[in-house]
Parts: structure tokens; sequence; C-alpha cells
């Protein structure tokens, strides 16, 4: 079975070399460890050498068996930045990872990093990633310095993005109300999958998804909360007149037709997700090399379901590899 790791992190050296220069809201220090650290607004992550070191990044994936790894920037993301530094690095992102997709022979793909902070640039930076550099869409941060990926001013990139029939794969960031979860590291274990939850919660709600059906939308972290509270969005649906004003069809019908990466690692979590959208819209999917991922768990958790070996081989590659041919 070809085994394709959806949801992982990389940060290409030559945007590491930007950050460093000083020019981005981004400062960058050193650990003990000789690793670089990023500290951004409200946080900080410590860029170890899975992060950044292509060559030893394939050798891990050579020993846990995994075929190709879709890269994705991770936060801070270039949001963070003024627009015209966010359009720089932005471009310097996607550049470095179709650099490392050319010289792979197939071990790599990735979807594009936008900047943000620009929307009529972040649409250009999406068709050109898309129709130059072959990437199959984008990831895109579930909140952009605290506006909704559902407000308005986003509507050009999500246009160009149906034109496309691009992925959109939507990973949490820090949540509005952070200032309560600063303790236990809260912020990343409860409010990441909040905040995708109510990212796709709004777009559903706000008719975006609805009037933009080509859209291959992808949620990080198994969705967040999504597989376990849809009955109480549909619940809405039928008991506020709001919650009908922008669609004609339950939120779950909508929520049915993304696809969520298994980037929650209990079996029982999986299962759900499975049974609520479907073993076809699940996709592998290992954090890798954050702290809190693991290719191995990754692997280990698709293998203890109780599925069919197609579906294990969809879930294992099959659905993603369908995303990145991008039809």
């Amino acid at each position: 079975m070809r085994v394709i790791d959806f949801h992982n992190h990389f940060y290409p050296p030559a945007y590491l070399d930007a950050l460093r220069s000083g020019s981005s809201r981004v400062r960058v220090t050193v650990d003990a460890e000789g690793n670089p650290v990023l500290h951004y607004p409200g946080d900080y992550n410590i860029a170890v050498r899975g992060h950044r070191d292509i060559a030893y990044r394939e050798s891990v994936l050579q020993e846990h068996g995994v075929d190709t790894q879709i890269l994705s920037l991770t936060t801070p993301g270039t949001h963070v930045e003024e627009p015209a530094t966010a359009v720089k690095l932005a471009r310097l992102v996607n550049d470095g990872f179709a650099s490392i997709v050319r010289g792979s022979n197939g071990r790599f793909a990735a979807v594009a990093t936008l900047p943000l902070s620009d929307p009529t640039a972040s649409a250009k930076e999406l068709e050109r990633a898309c129709r130059q550099l072959g990437f199959c869409g984008a990831m895109v941060f579930s909140n952009i310095n605290g506006i909704a990926l559902s407000d308005d001013r986003f509507r050009p990139v999500w246009e160009i993005a149906n034109d496309l029939g691009a992925v959109i794969h939507i990973h949490p960031t820090s949540p509005v109300g952070v200032e309560a979860m600063k303790d236990y590291w809260l912020m990343p274990l409860v409010g990441f999958p909040l905040d995708t939850t109510l990212a796709a919660a709004s777009l559903v709600f706000s008719g975006t998804v609805d009037r933009f059906p080509r859209i291959k939308w992808a949620l990080g972290h198994l969705g967040g909360a999504i597989p376990y509270l849809v009955e109480r969005l549909d619940r809405g649906f039928y008991a506020f007149k709001e919650c009908r004003a922008h669609i004609d069809r339950p939120p779950s019908e909508y929520l049915k037709e993304f696809y969520y990466d298994s980037v929650n690692f209990d079996v029982r979590a999986l299962q759900l997700a499975i049974d609520f959208a479907g073993a076809d819209h699940i996709l592998a999917g290992s954090d890798y090399p954050h702290q809190i991922g693991s290719l191995r768990k990754m692997l280990d958790s698709i293998a203890a379901l109780d599925l069919s070996e197609a579906d294990r081989a969809a879930i294992l590659g099959g659905n993603a590899a369908r995303l990145l041919l991008r039809d």
C-alpha cells in the first residue's frame, strides 16, 4: 500500500535565512541543541532537524515506510507579516517547496503557503503555485490575524481556488481568546482543535462552502471536534433561522464532503470520523516533525482500525493521491 502523509511541516532553508535577516516580525534565536527557535506574537516554535534538513527527513521516511509527504509550512505562517513582506516570504517558501519536489523523485509533494494579510496577492500566489509550480492547493490557517476565513475579504482567494478545483487544507493557529490558554500548553492542545472547529462551522453557515463547490476542503487534526459536534450544528440549522440564512441543507451534508486528516491517533476518534465522512474522506497525517506529532502513531492507529484492506489503502494514500491530481 502506498503511504502518503498529508499533514506534516517543513521550513525551507531560504525562508529561515530570510527570517534571520531581521526583515520579519519573527525573531530567531538558537536553543541549546543548536536548533533555530522562531518567536512570534504569542508563541514560538523550535525548528528541529526534521523541520529543515530534507535529506535527514527522507531517511526518516524510509525508516518508517512512508512513500510520500505533502509538505506544508507551519506556524507562524506568512500572514503575520506586513503584506509586502508576506508576499515575498510566501513566494520564497513556495519556490523552496517546488525545488524540493522537483528533485525528490516522488518522495515529496507540497501545498502552497499564502500571504493572507493580502488576499488579492494570495489569490495570485495560489494560481501561480497551482498552474506554474504544480501544487494541488494551499494550506491556510484557521483564522488570519483574528479574521475568520469566511470573511468576505477572502472571497478572491476562494474564487481562484474554486476555478482551480484546489485543495484548501485548514490548519489551526492561535484562536481568539488565547489569553485563557496560556497554562499547560492549552493553546495547542485545546485551542487548536477549537479554532479548526470554529473555522469549518463558519465556512459552512456563511455559505462559503456552498458558493465554491469545487474547492476540496481538508481539516487538520481530524476536524477538531467536527465529527463529534456535527449533530449539534444540524440542530442549530433547524432551530435558528440565522443558521439557515445562507444555506439550504443541514451542515452535516456539507461537512461530509470535507476531508479529515488523521492527526488524532485515538482509534475510536478515527472510527467516529470514518463513520461520519466515510473512509474515502480520511487522509493519513503525522504532524511530523512537531513534538506532538508521530509517524509511528499515524501508521499504528490506522493499522488498528477494523477496516477492509481497500478502505485502509484509501486512508493510507489513495485518497491523498486523488487530491494531488487536482482534477
